[in-house]
């Protein structure tokens, strides 16, 4: 595809305010690809979990610019006085997520959740905090959790274009509902299993014998490993997978992943649903490489067990899940991640970029006839 060198300011203006990039595709289970067996929420996005809204900025410009930003808000009110419980979980830690540590230690999340490309995270940071600022003026102290992925090989990476405006448009155009998916905000120049990568998500609904709670997944992938598609070995069967000789060496990369739920969960359970969510990331056939970031973020935007910022009690009173009830939500953040990431790689479309390096879009007719071999529909 051919890029212009300077695109005309209503284009760049459009995808900054819209943030969409190229026209939706076809989702997998439009194609008959159902991965799972639990059902799916109405959009099939992490946006099914009450209250979570996702905003964008593309920036795609001249031949060398190919980034963006995704912003993740668990809810419509003032985050830093109503925090929700929270959990990090660290895959493998080759990564530069900011605001992990109190996150631990405190087990809570006060501000919205930034995604976007490595060397941006300080900028992102200073966005989420002075947005939090404004929102609290007697606030002195701001845990902003910004997590990244690295887009240099089809982006100027270093040239470090993004701007706090750019944050700033990702969290005040955040919308529920559907959401496009693909090379849009922070998945614009990433890269996965060898193909274009993206954004990408996905979720599961619990019928209410198993409590009823829904599960969201949104993924911004760029790592490798050796592709697998509900089962199907398509990086083996495509001869496109890692380590092969002189053809896919590299495997580095990243995978963030942000899971929301409407279940009532504390911190230590949210580490437990997180750290199920690297086993949907291994069913697609990553590694979770040396050079690669993989993290999950978890939080629970149950009305109930939000805490408050202004203390009115010494003690909070806390509706909690029972641990024997935490096993559907184990499978269904498994089969939201893995669809999340087949979600990232069908939306995502070719691209060339920085240095004149060229991605390629999965190659859909051909996995499509793999898995109807497979008989995997």
């Amino acid at each position: 595809m051919h890029y212009p060198q300077r695109p005309s300011y209503p284009l760049i203006a459009l995808l900054l305010c819209i943030g969409m990039s190229y026209g939706q595709e076809k989702r997998p289970r439009a194609y008959g690809i159902e991965i799972g067996v639990l059902s799916t929420g109405k959009h099939n996005a992490i946006t099914d979990v009450a209250g979570v809204t996702v905003g964008h900025t593309t920036r795609i410009e001249g031949t060398h610019i190919r980034t963006g930003v995704t912003a993740i808000l668990p809810h419509q009110g003032n985050i830093f006085q109503e925090k929700v419980p929270a959990a990090i979980y660290i895959g493998n830690g080759f990564g530069k997520l900011m605001g992990v540590t109190q996150v631990q230690e405190l087990g809570s999340l006060e501000t919205p959740i930034i995604l976007t490309n490595t060397l941006s995270v300080p900028t992102a940071a200073n966005a989420l905090i002075g947005y939090t600022l404004a929102q609290n003026p007697s606030v002195r102290s701001v845990n902003a959790v910004v997590g990244e992925t690295n887009d240099g090989y089809l982006n100027d990476i270093r040239g470090r274009y993004l701007t706090e405006d750019d944050v700033l448009k990702a969290i005040k155009t955040a919308q529920s509902g559907a959401l496009s998916e693909g090379n849009i905000g922070a998945g614009t120049g990433t890269v996965a299993f060898g193909f274009k990568g993206g954004i990408g998500t996905a979720s599961r609904h619990l019928p209410q014998s198993l409590g009823g709670y829904t599960v969201g997944v949104l993924v911004q992938a760029n790592f490798g490993g050796v592709l697998e598609i509900n089962g199907v070995p398509v990086g083996k069967a495509l001869n496109k997978y890692a380590f092969q000789k002189e053809l896919f060496q590299d495997v580095d990369g990243s995978c963030m992943i942000v899971v929301a739920t409407d279940a009532p969960l504390d911190a230590r359970n949210l580490e437990r649903l997180a750290k199920r969510a690297l086993l949907g990331l291994g069913k697609t056939g990553g590694i979770a490489s040396n050079g690669s970031g993989d993290y999950v973020i978890a939080f629970s935007t149950n009305k109930a067990n939000r805490i408050l910022y202004t203390m009115t009690s010494k003690t909070i009173p806390q509706t909690l899940l029972h641990n024997d009830a935490m096993s559907p939500l184990f499978l269904a953040v498994i089969e939201a991640t893995e669809e999340a990431i087949v979600n990232a790689l069908f939306a995502a479309k070719t691209i060339t970029g920085h240095k004149g390096n060229t991605i390629k879009a999965l190659p859909k007719k051909e996995v499509l006839e793999l898995i109807k071999k497979y008989n995997r529909r």
